[in-house]
Formats: structure tokens, C-alpha cells, sequence
């Protein structure tokens, strides 16, 4: 999914239904990385890309409580 079209998804979703973006996103954080120290990670650019969505919802999410 293209940046814009998920930030745009994002931005109409509630915040509970962001804030379960988030942990589903932390946790595969977590699997990737488990993966990665015992070598059994095959595509090493996901993890950035999950960090990027991580810091995305943030965003809106803190959008969201300012607004």
C-alpha cells in the first residue's frame, strides 16, 4: 500500500481502532526482529517499513488527541 493511501486510512479510522493499528504493528516489530537475531528474517527492509508505520499512527494518533 502506497504512504499517502495509508495515511489516509489511517486518518479516518476511531482511535481505539488506531491504538490496535499500533500494538499489531508493535508486535510484528517484535516477530520481525526475533526473526532477524536468528537469522530466519528473509526481507530486512520490512523492519524499517513497520517502523515507519509505527511512527505514522503515532502521528495521527497525537493529530487526533490535539485536535
Amino acid at each position: 500500500m502506497k504512504t499517502k493511501e495509508f495515511v489516509k486510512e489511517l486518518q479516518t479510522k476511531s482511535v481505539d481502532e488506531l491504538n490496535n493499528e499500533l500494538v499489531a504493528a508493535k508486535k510484528e516489530l517484535f516477530n520481525l526482529r526475533f526473526q532477524n537475531a536468528t537469522n530466519q528474517l528473509e526481507n530486512t527492509s520490512r523492519i524499517k517499513e513497520v517502523r515507519k508505520n509505527i511512527a505514522r499512527i503515532q502521528t495521527v494518533m497525537a493529530e487526533k488527541a490535539n485536535a
